[in-house]
């Protein structure tokens, strides 16, 4: 037996949580926050038989589409101004897509 961790955007946790489900695979969601963006994320943690793990990645990536934004979050100096204050640079960043961990379980009971 294996357990999937997948790291999602809190955007497309629900759908992919859904889908998996649609697909019989059971799904525990936490609300997590990291990254470069500070936002919020799924992980989600799918416990499945080793021969199922390649179907639940390929449902994840198919489900967690990347697109990209563009963000003010990078602060940098304010130079030719007398002003110590830092205006934000907009930068486009990558969004979506999955962070996928698979590890064996050692142990499982359902009590």
């Amino acid at each position: 037996m294996k357990i999937i961790y997948a790291i999602v955007s809190s955007d497309d946790g629900t759908r992919v949580t859904d889908v998996l489900n649609e697909h019989h695979f059971s799904v525990t969601r936490l609300a997590t926050t990291g990254g470069f963006l500070k936002k919020g994320n799924s992980t989600l943690m799918v416990g499945t038989d080793d021969d199922k793990v390649d179907e639940a990645i390929e449902l994840i990536k198919d489900t967690c589409g990347k697109r990209q934004k563009i963000t003010c979050n990078v602060p940098a100096p304010n130079i030719g101004s007398i002003s110590a204050g830092y205006m934000m640079m907009p930068m486009t960043v990558e969004l979506g897509g999955a962070t996928i961990f698979v590890t064996d379980v050692e142990r499982f009971e359902k009590i």
